[in-house]
């Protein structure tokens, strides 16, 4: 008997937001059924405390509550929750799984970086295995992901501690920031870029997932509102995005809150997220690279159906 596609459902509690995919998956092919993404920023204040704040474990149950009620109506199959940098970081990251466990009868999975990655390549490389060596980059919030693959090889992953909330948090104190600020964050990264990934093979080809890339695709098409069919696939080139981040940081957090395409939920964080998708692309000599909408969701859908 030659089994359908499953319907599965994939919580990735991250460090600046909570997001919910829904899809049926057969093989490698995931067909959305429904995608969400709330900015919870759970990962506020664990750089300076090492611990996650009340509040922000309140903001992501609440998220969280209501994406379970969307898994009931859909009639999911299995659902995988799974937590990323600000759980792992956090000394009471083990506090909030279990409370996620006792509330909902929901179990998280802690990822380590080299499973975040595997995942975060299978998704980014689900459409389409790249021919050439690829770098795949993941910004998140409070960890950012450098993966290089070819087909379904990944030769080389660094899990660096830089992500958006984290390095906005570390660095930038002015609305706008100052250019001390952002030399300083981009000094900052560009350490850490250089120390993770010494050994890196060069890469021919770029992807690039999760908000910060999407959001300056959206901004650079002007799109409004945000269309995923529009951004997946859209290729950024060097100078088109260091020109938005001028733009985006040359303005204080209000005005930059109504830039068509920009979410305002990520208007706090995305000068950092741009310095670092800047970084990385000059480190490995990237002129330009492809957005992807297939991210680590589309990677932890695929594993949970295969089980």
């Amino acid at each position: 008997m030659v089994e359908g596609p499953k319907r599965v459902a994939v919580i990735d509690v991250g460090t600046n937001s909570a997001r919910l995919l829904v899809a049926e998956v057969e093989g490698r092919a995931v067909r959305q059924v429904e995608r969400r993404s709330t900015v919870t920023r759970l990962g506020r204040g664990v750089d300076l405390s090492g611990r996650l704040a009340a509040e922000a474990i309140e903001d992501a149950c609440a998220a969280i509550g209501g994406y379970l009620e969307t898994v009931r109506e859909l009639g999911v199959e299995r659902v995988e929750a799974i937590a990323t940098s600000a759980v792992r970081d956090a000394e009471n990251g083990g506090a909030f799984v279990a409370e996620l466990r006792e509330r909902f009868a929901l179990t998280a999975r802690v990822l380590d970086g080299e499973e975040e990655a595997r995942l975060t390549y299978l998704g980014a490389s689900s459409e389409e295995e790249p021919r050439v060596p690829t770098l795949v980059i993941d910004i998140g919030g409070g960890s950012t992901e450098l993966i290089i693959g070819r087909e379904d090889e990944i030769s080389f992953h660094a899990s660096l501690q830089a992500g958006v909330v984290r390095h906005s948090e570390r660095h930038i104190a002015s609305d706008p920031p100052t250019a001390a600020e952002l030399e300083a964050l981009a000094a900052d990264v560009r350490g850490l870029i250089e120390a993770g990934t010494a050994e890196a093979p060069d890469p021919e080809a770029g992807i690039a997932v999760a908000g910060t890339p999407t959001s300056l695709a959206a901004i650079d098409l002007g799109l409004v509102p945000y269309d995923p069919e529009q951004v997946h696939g859209h290729v950024l080139g060097l100078r088109s995005i260091q020109r938005m981040l001028s733009q985006l940081a040359s303005v204080p957090l209000a005005e930059r809150a109504q830039i068509p395409g920009l979410h305002p939920d990520r208007a706090p964080t995305i000068v950092a997220g741009v310095v670092i998708l800047v970084e990385a692309m000059r480190a490995f000599g990237l002129d330009e690279i492809t957005v992807s909408e297939h991210d680590i969701l589309y990677g932890a859908a695929i594993n949970a159906a295969s089980r």
